[in-house]
C-alpha cells in the first residue's frame, strides 16, 4: 500500500497511458480481500480484479484468496483504466469460455443433474454444470422441498445467455417424458 508523497505518481501515470482496454497483461497478486484482488502490474502500477471478474462460477468461492494467492503470477485482459486513481481494472474470466454458451447450446429442454445450492423464498438455486447456477422457481418445486446440498435432476426450461439466467424445473424433471420447448436467448 503506498502512503504519504508519493515520487513515483508520475511513472505510474505514465505506465497507465500505455495500457489499452481488451489488452492482456501479466502481474503479480499483491492482496486479497472479499471485494477483490490488487494486482501489481510493473511501472508502479496496481490493477485490480472485482469478484465478478475472477471466475465465471458465480458464488463458487466464499473469498479471493481461494482464487489466487499473493504471489502468485497471473495473466488478465484489461477492462479499463482509472488515471484519477492511477488504477487498471482487471478480469481473470474474460481470458476463459464462458461456460453459459456451451451449456445453452447443449443442454436446453434436457434433465440434468445439479446440486441445490441456495434456498429463498422464490426458489431454490441448482448448480447444473461448473459456472452454471439456475433457479427452479417456487411455483415448479415439488413437494418436500430440496435442502441445500440435496443432488437432484432439474429440466432446463430456458437460457438468457445476455442476463446470465437459467429456468429450471424440479418438478417436471421427475414427472413425465414430454417434450419441452425451451428458448435460448441471446
Amino acid at each position: 500500500m503506498r502512503t504519504g508523497l508519493d515520487p513515483g505518481g508520475e511513472a505510474r501515470a505514465a505506465f497507465l497511458r500505455t495500457l489499452e482496454k481488451g489488452e492482456v497483461r501479466h502481474g503479480v497478486v499483491s492482496g486479497t480481500e472479499s471485494f477483490g484482488v490488487f494486482v501489481e502490474l510493473g511501472g508502479g502500477a496496481d490493477g485490480f480484479i472485482n469478484c465478478a471478474e475472477l471466475t465465471w462460477s458465480s458464488g463458487g468461492f466464499s473469498h479471493t484468496s481461494e482464487i489466487v494467492s499473493v504471489g502468485q503470477e497471473i495473466t488478465a485482459t484489461v477492462l479499463d483504466v482509472d488515471r484519477t486513481r492511477l488504477q487498471a481494472q482487471l478480469s481473470l474470466k474474460d481470458l476463459e469460455q464462458d461456460p453459459l454458451r456451451d451449456f445453452a447450446r447443449t443442454q436446453l429442454g434436457r434433465t440434468v443433474p445439479g446440486v441445490v445450492t441456495r434456498l429463498l423464498p422464490m426458489g431454490a438455486f441448482v448448480r447444473v454444470h461448473d459456472g452454471v447456477v439456475g433457479l427452479v422457481p417456487v411455483a415448479e418445486l415439488a413437494e418436500p422441498w430440496p435442502q441445500v446440498g440435496d443432488e437432484v435432476r432439474v429440466e432446463v426450461t430456458g437460457v438468457n445467455v445476455t442476463h446470465r439466467r437459467v429456468g429450471l424445473a424440479l418438478r417436471q424433471a421427475v414427472s413425465s417424458n414430454r417434450s419441452v420447448t425451451g428458448k435460448v436467448a441471446e
